[in-house]
């Protein structure tokens, strides 16, 4: 997760996001591959950097072949957790960037989170 982490500030950086856009696009995607890790018993993270006009935006996508997550809107919900946490991981990572898509099934997870640059 380090190396994953290291990757999206790099590429956040790259893109001219701001210190404050940085640290909540790096917080955010710590949280998800904690997820990732903890939930789906690992994945991928890939991050790329893109614009549209003059706006900059870093794109991060986790995917894991977990068991996926069975109630969507219950896990986005602040407080819930299958687990020992807080239950603020993915709504407060959702909380934290300008777009935010997730899909699950048996077969896996996949998150994509966007963080434009002003």
């Amino acid at each position: 997760m380090v190396t994953a982490r290291q990757a999206v500030r790099a590429q956040a950086q790259r893109a001219g996001l701001s210190l404050i856009h940085q640290t909540k696009l790096v917080t955010a995607a710590s949280e998800l591959g904690r997820n990732m890790v903890v939930y789906g018993g690992g994945g991928t993270v890939s991050v790329a950097t893109f614009e549209e006009g003059s706006r900059h935006a870093v794109w991060v996508e986790f995917r894991d072949e977990g068991p996926g997550i069975p109630d969507l809107g219950l896990a986005l919900t602040d407080g819930w957790t299958s687990g020992n946490g807080m239950g603020l991981g993915l709504s407060g990572a959702r909380r934290l960037v300008d777009e935010f898509s997730l899909e699950s099934s048996s077969v896996g997870t996949t998150v994509r989170i966007v963080k434009w640059g002003r």
